[in-house]
C-alpha cells in the first residue's frame, strides 16, 4: 500500500475516534445539572417528578438535596429511597386558600429535603421522585429550585431564566417541568400505578438514548473499517508473493 493511501486510511480513522470522544464529552455535558424528568405533564393531572443527582460538588459528596416547591402546589409525596431519609417542611399560608375540591387549607408543603444516609458518591448517581398534582394551568413553567449540600460546599439550583433567555446560558438552571394541555379523556391518577422501579429510575427524553445508538455504530463502523483495512492489506501481500514467484 502507497504511504499517502496509508496517510488517508489513519487520518479517516483518527477522525471517527475523535468524532466518538467528542459525542462522549456531549453526553456528560448533557447530564450534568439537577433536572426534573416528568412522566406526565398535562395540566390538572397527577405526576411522577423525577430529580436526577447527576455528581456532588467537585470531589465531595452529597449529602442533603432541598427540594423547594412553586407556589402552585400546595403539597407534595416523596417516594422512599433506601438511601436517604425524608422531610416535609411546612409554611403558614399568609392567608386561606380554597382548593379545587372545596376544602381549605392555612398551610402548604414548601419543601421536600432528603438527608443522605450516607454521602452519595461524587462520581455516582441517584434519583428522587415526588409524586405532585400540576394544577390546570396549561403552558406555565414550573420551577423547583433545588439546594445540594455536600460534604464540603453546595450548589444552589435555583437560577431562573429571563424573559427571551436560554436556560443553557445559565451556570446553575433551577429543575423546572412545562405543564401542557388538559387530557381529553382518562384517570388523572394513572401516574400512581407507575412501578417501583420506574419511579426510581432516572429517565431521558429520548435524545440520549439516540446519541449512545449513534456512538456505538461509529464504533461499530471503526471496527469494521479497521477489519476491511488489515483484510485488503493481507489479500495484496499474499498477491504480491505469487507474483514474485
Amino acid at each position: 500500500m502507497k504511504k499517502s493511501t496509508l496517510r488517508r486510511t489513519l487520518s479517516a480513522t483518527a477522525a471517527a475516534g475523535g468524532t466518538a470522544a467528542l459525542m462522549m464529552a456531549g453526553l456528560a455535558g448533557a447530564s450534568a445539572h439537577v433536572s426534573a424528568d416528568p412522566n406526565k405533564t398535562a395540566a390538572n393531572s397527577y405526576a411522577l417528578l423525577t430529580f436526577g443527582i447527576p455528581h456532588g460538588c467537585d470531589t465531595f459528596g452529597t449529602t442533603k438535596v432541598a427540594i423547594s416547591l412553586p407556589e402552585e402546589l400546595t403539597d407534595a409525596q416523596p417516594t422512599v429511597n433506601p438511601n436517604w431519609t425524608v422531610e416535609k417542611v411546612t409554611e403558614t399560608l399568609a392567608e386561606p386558600k380554597k382548593l379545587d375540591n372545596g376544602t381549605t387549607i392555612t398551610k402548604r408543603t414548601s419543601q421536600i429535603v432528603y438527608t443522605a444516609k450516607a454521602p452519595l458518591d461524587p462520581h455516582l448517581r441517584d434519583a428522587l421522585v415526588l409524586s405532585v398534582k400540576l394544577p390546570d394551568a396549561a403552558g406555565k413553567t414550573l420551577y423547583f429550585p433545588t439546594l445540594q449540600t455536600c460534604e464540603q460546599g453546595q450548589t444552589d439550583w435555583s437560577e431562573i431564566p429571563k424573559e427571551g433567555q436560554d436556560e443553557h446560558e445559565l451556570k446553575a438552571p433551577a429543575p423546572a417541568v412545562t405543564i401542557t394541555p388538559a387530557e381529553a379523556e382518562g384517570d388523572h391518577h394513572a401516574a400512581g400505578t407507575v412501578s417501583t422501579e420506574q419511579a426510581s429510575s432516572v429517565t431521558d427524553d429520548g435524545s440520549q438514548a439516540r446519541s449512545w445508538a449513534g456512538l456505538v455504530a461509529g464504533i461499530a463502523g471503526l471496527g469494521l473499517g479497521g477489519a476491511a483495512f488489515f483484510r485488503g492489506r493481507s489479500a495484496k501481500t499474499a498477491a504480491a508473493k505469487v507474483d514474485a514467484k
